[in-house]
């Protein structure tokens, strides 16, 4: 006769016994021989662009997520990986970045000079380009000095991008920077559209892996527009009451120069460049204008006191005309470092 559902209870439960035992998960993890290269171009919510054998024939752009062996080990433009899975380059396919290659520079900053959380920016670029406006907005030299000592502690040569030259003469800007003989290139913007200058800019960046930084409205996406057509970064104006700008790229992504000797990565604006990942005693190695003139301080000088024999070097002009904004520059860095490192 048959049973209805109400007629069964827990002891009518068949179990059937594994002949074999549970067996414990494996540790082991596949060692991917398969894998192939490429390298990340652009990072969107957990999912990440990686280029396939650029310059061939079969190069192609592939859609990937991270596998779980890596844990949470971050991913960024510029790092070079290697994918198992759909390579193909098809929409609909998604491959997975099983193992990170290492990396030969890292561009960092944090929030402040008090945050220990780093932040990543890109891998593997040989060099820092520091855009800013020479007008509209006003330049910040206490960020681009930010910017230069994170470019020396990365391992990068800097390069100074100076923007809108046809809204003030960037002489006096450049004597500032004089005497620490950092390259520059000087563009100007027109009413019309086009960049001049631009030919300097492109023999600068050729046969490097260049990362564009700046504050936002200085005109970084307007520049890596003018040098990768197509490129379709978005801009923005600067607010007249604030002089700042509105942030309009969202994320970071490489893109190759046109005649394939280079790479651009554009990345969004930033506001700050803390500087917490860089220890106190390495920051006046990144000042070659001011380091010289430690040789007469006493031993154990913070370089913020009465004895720093930095004031005289200065007052001598050995540092050049920025001499005295410089050292009050180092001086706020080294405070801000300082006061964490007591904490």
């Amino acid at each position: 006769m048959a049973r209805s559902a109400s007629d069964y209870d827990e002891s009518d439960v068949r179990i059937r016994p594994n002949k074999r035992g549970s067996r414990p998960r494996s540790k082991d993890r596949p060692a991917h021989l398969d894998a192939v290269p490429g390298m990340v171009i652009g990072v969107d919510r957990g999912r990440y662009t990686v280029l396939m054998e650029p310059g061939s024939r079969a190069e192609r752009t592939v859609l990937a997520m991270r596998a779980r062996e890596l844990g949470r080990k971050g991913i960024v433009v510029g790092d070079h990986v290697f994918l198992v899975g759909d390579v193909s380059g098809s929409p609909d396919a998604l491959a997975r970045i099983v193992r990170i290659d290492e990396r030969t520079t890292l561009l960092r900053r944090t929030a402040d000079d008090t945050d220990p959380v780093e932040r990543v920016i890109v891998a593997n670029a040989d060099q820092l380009v520091v855009v800013s406006a020479l007008a509209n907005p006003e330049p910040r030299p206490r960020l681009i000095d930010r910017c230069l000592v994170a470019a020396y502690d990365a391992g990068m040569s800097p390069l100074l991008a100076l923007t809108k030259a046809d809204l003030a003469d960037p002489g006096p800007f450049l004597e500032n920077y004089a005497p620490l003989e950092v390259p520059a290139v000087i563009t100007a913007t027109p009413e019309a559209g086009g960049t001049d200058g631009l030919d300097a800019v492109r023999d600068a960046l050729r046969g490097h892996v260049s990362v564009l930084v700046g504050h936002s409205g200085v005109g970084k996406s307007t520049l890596v527009n003018a040098l990768v057509p197509g490129a379709y970064r978005a801009t923005g104006v600067v607010n007249d009451v604030t002089g700042r700008g509105r942030h309009t790229s969202t994320s970071a992504v490489a893109l190759q120069l046109p005649d394939g000797d280079g790479w651009v990565i554009d990345t969004p604006g930033i506001r700050s460049f803390g500087l917490a990942h860089v220890h106190p005693e390495r920051i006046i190695t990144h000042f070659p204008d001011l380091e010289e003139g430690t040789d007469e301080c006493p031993r154990g000088c913070s370089h913020d006191e009465e004895e720093c024999a930095l004031d005289e070097w200065v007052a001598q002009g050995h540092a050049g005309p920025a001499g005295p904004s410089r050292l009050e520059s180092l001086r706020r860095l080294l405070r801000t470092r300082q006061t964490q490192a007591g904490d």
